[in-house]
């Protein structure tokens, strides 16, 4: 029996998949496995598929059918400009996080020095974006497990981002006495009871980095308390949540001691980053 060529390996994945995304997928899943890419995998339509690489490619498809991420399968996902590790042990980046990387950025010149801390950076995404757009920051990474904190060692490693440094700690315990121009965080902010949480990929994302108490804030107020503790005057605190979370978060920033407070909204329209800054600003 003749071995598959690509591009029929290709056509029968992509049939096996449910959705409008299955020729995409199908592809992600074939360029994972032959190790190449997509400019290789069209100009060898006609190539033959060795025996051991169909088996594995028809593996990946079971399990991405049966609901497994995309990312968790190919081991890698796209975040800004920046190509990074990800595993069962970090939340998969999404791209509604980019909102809150603009928002830190537009308060962070880039011709001025700036410590940043990123409170459960997981695979990195939100910390490692800012040092690589901001040389002249300092940015402190934090996550409580220690496998979560060495996928991010890994992903800082291979952009060659000198200007991270990693802790492991619960929030505010990583940090010490340091204190910092900027905090942000995508902290879990699911409420525990969500039905969503049984739903598509958070399925299979850590449940500890997606639901945090009976509405989902219990984390966002322990950061929100603990902000002053660890900021410059002037400071900047940003927060991602969930789309209905704006007013409550607006309002604990306020009684926390922040002006300028304001929830900036994705390309959907929905609330999704609140941000304050610390008063004392001289």
């Amino acid at each position: 029996m003749s071995s598959p060529k690509v591009a029929e390996l290709l056509r029968e994945g992509a049939a096996t998949l449910p959705g409008e995304d299955a020729r995409h997928e199908a592809e992600q899943l074939l360029l994972h496995v032959l190790g190449v890419d997509r400019a290789w995998l069209f100009a060898h339509a006609t190539a033959p598929v060795d025996d051991d690489a169909r088996q594995r490619f028809e593996l990946l498809l079971q399990r991405r059918a049966e609901g497994h991420p995309l990312a968790y399968l190919t081991g890698h996902r796209g975040f800004w400009t920046l190509d990074l590790q990800v595993n069962t042990a970090t939340l998969i980046p999404r791209p509604e996080t980019e909102l809150l990387v603009e928002q830190a950025l537009a308060r962070l010149p880039a011709d001025h020095m700036a410590r940043v801390a990123d409170l459960g950076t997981g695979s990195g995404a939100i910390a490692l974006s800012i040092a690589s757009e901001r040389p002249l920051a300092t940015v402190m990474a934090t996550d409580l497990l220690g496998p979560t904190l060495a996928v991010a060692v890994k992903n800082a490693q291979a952009h060659g981002l000198d200007n991270v440094w990693f802790r492991r700690g619960h929030w505010y315990a990583a940090l010490g006495a340091d204190r910092f121009d900027m905090i942000a965080s995508n902290p879990p902010y699911i409420a525990a009871g969500d039905p969503h949480l049984q739903q598509g990929d958070l399925r299979f994302e850590p449940p500890p980095a997606l639901a945090s108490g009976a509405d989902g804030l219990d984390a966002i107020r322990e950061i929100i308390t603990g902000a002053p503790g660890h900021l410059v005057p002037g400071g900047w605190l940003l927060l991602e949540h969930g789309w209905d979370q704006g007013p409550a978060i607006r309002a604990l920033l306020e009684q926390g001691g922040f002006t300028e407070v304001a929830t900036v909204q994705d390309l959907e329209q929905r609330d999704r980053v609140t941000l304050g800054r610390l008063r004392g600003i001289s």
